[in-house]
């Protein structure tokens, strides 16, 4: 009998959809990834174990870094209107004659760590150069400082939504500093913070570790 010859077909295979497909992806992800603005000064934060997450919105932050120095930040991603207001308060009531364009600056500005009469010479300075200004930090002491009238700013800036005060500070940073942030608070009426701390897992054995790891264990 004659011999059955089976066609051959070519193993290659055109990957040009597949190209597009994983670009596409990639493009998307770099679209709709947030990164993590570059911070004023390096924290050094204490370790501790928590279940809240960062908060992106509706927040002030005070940061204190390891020289004692003290830094504001305000979140509004959702209503950057509000960061206009706090601006505008605080030039209004200190006489600083901000310009338009340094009014617009403070919402790209990542925190402001600098006297009043040093503020308007910070908004001058596009934000992604302000990382290589030395900031003096903002002037506190045992009645609260300056720090007071932009916790005072934001908290009017932010009426009748629940308003989240953070303060983040070095591990080596002094007493006396965060003394000073607690008045600032207190002559505000603020008694309610969270401390931001660097995170690590909780202990075995314990409900939040248990919640944490039970899709981990779901998924095993």
């Amino acid at each position: 009998m004659p011999s059955v010859k089976i066609p051959r077909k070519s193993t290659d295979f055109d990957m040009t959809p597949f190209v597009d497909v994983a670009f596409l992806i990639l493009s998307f992800f770099m679209l709709a990834t947030k990164f993590k603005p570059q911070e004023p000064v390096e924290i050094t934060t204490p370790n501790s174990v928590s279940s809240d997450i960062l908060p992106e919105n509706d927040a002030l932050m005070v940061t204190i870094d390891k020289d004692n120095r003290v830094f504001f930040s305000a979140f509004a991603e959702k209503e950057p209107s509000r960061l206009d207001d706090i601006i505008n308060s605080i030039n209004t009531s200190k006489g600083l004659n901000l310009t338009p364009a340094e009014l617009q600056n403070f919402r790209k500005t990542v925190a402001v760590g600098v006297p009043f009469s040093q503020l308007k010479s910070l908004l001058d300075v596009p934000a992604d150069q302000q990382i290589n200004l030395k900031q003096a930090g903002i002037p506190v002491d045992t009645t609260g400082g300056e720090l007071t009238y932009w916790i005072q700013a934001a908290k009017s800036a932010f009426a009748g939504r629940p308003l989240k005060y953070l303060i983040k500070g070095d591990g080596q940073s002094k007493y006396p500093s965060f003394d000073a942030v607690l008045t600032a608070l207190k002559k505000n009426d603020q008694f309610k913070f969270n401390l931001i701390t660097a995170p690590e897992d909780a202990p075995k054995g314990t409900e939040l570790y248990d919640a944490r790891h039970a899709s981990g264990a779901k998924a095993k």
